[in-house]
């Protein structure tokens, strides 16, 4: 399918959200992705797979890129894609790594830098149906100009939503604790304790999903209530 971009937005000093309009989009589950390629004028092609943000029916989808400065597809959607462009994609895909409202158990959310994409999609469409299910996010992120959403999560916190973030580089001035990488004591600390048997989704970097989930089974929670979803450079 081919779609449409209709609007670009800068998220952070090295990412920025894409919306595609894209006749014949089926509608999408939270969680899920789709690929996305990329044909040079010489016949060159790039395939990468990115998480969906928005979710439900109608054909806008929204995507959020991080650029990494080495790789092939990111840096030409940060930096060059604009209103009017047509990019081709395939999906949605992935029915594994996906939240629905029939889910009645609490939910933990646990993003590093834009893994938060596909979770946003989870919180949207928790506000949208209603539930009464408790949601928790924690975010790590570089500093506080490195968060993607940072006004709607912000608009989305509540009782029923609740958010802790950890800085790794530099934090907001007066912040409670000194950066740092997240640590199995910060997970233990900001997430729901084991006892209320959560479902846990953890999406970012390779290294960071690996720390994570290794950290979520020694606190104790079950391998299969952890699900998670990685990238690398692109």
């Amino acid at each position: 399918m081919v779609g449409t971009v209709t609007d670009v937005r800068t998220e952070t000093p090295t990412g920025r959200s894409l919306t595609i309009t894209v006749d014949g989009w089926p509608g999408n589950l939270a969680g899920q992705h789709l690929d996305l390629r990329l044909t040079a004028p010489d016949g060159y092609q790039a395939v990468r797979s990115y998480s969906i943000a928005s979710v439900g029916d109608g054909p806008a989808v929204q995507l959020a890129v991080d650029k990494i400065t080495t790789g092939e597809v990111s840096p030409y959607l940060v930096d060059d894609v604009l209103p009017g462009d047509q990019l081709e994609v395939r999906g949605p895909l992935g029915r594994w790594f996906v939240w629905t409202p029939e889910d009645t158990r609490p939910i933990q959310l646990i993003a590093g830098g834009s893994g938060i994409v596909p979770l946003i999609a989870m919180a949207r469409a928790h506000a949208a149906s209603g539930s009464i299910v408790p949601f928790r996010l924690l975010y790590s992120v570089r500093s506080p100009q490195d968060r993607f959403f940072a006004d709607e999560i912000a608009a989305l916190e509540s009782d029923l939503f609740r958010v802790d973030y950890v800085y790794t580089r530099s934090a907001p001035e007066g912040w409670a604790t000194p950066p740092g990488r997240v640590t199995p004591e910060r997970i233990s600390a900001a997430t729901i304790p084991v006892s209320e048997t959560p479902g846990v989704f953890v999406c970012g970097p390779t290294g960071f999903v690996e720390t994570v989930a290794r950290a979520l089974v020694d606190l104790g929670h079950e391998p299969q209530s952890v699900k998670t979803e990685r990238f690398g450079g692109s």
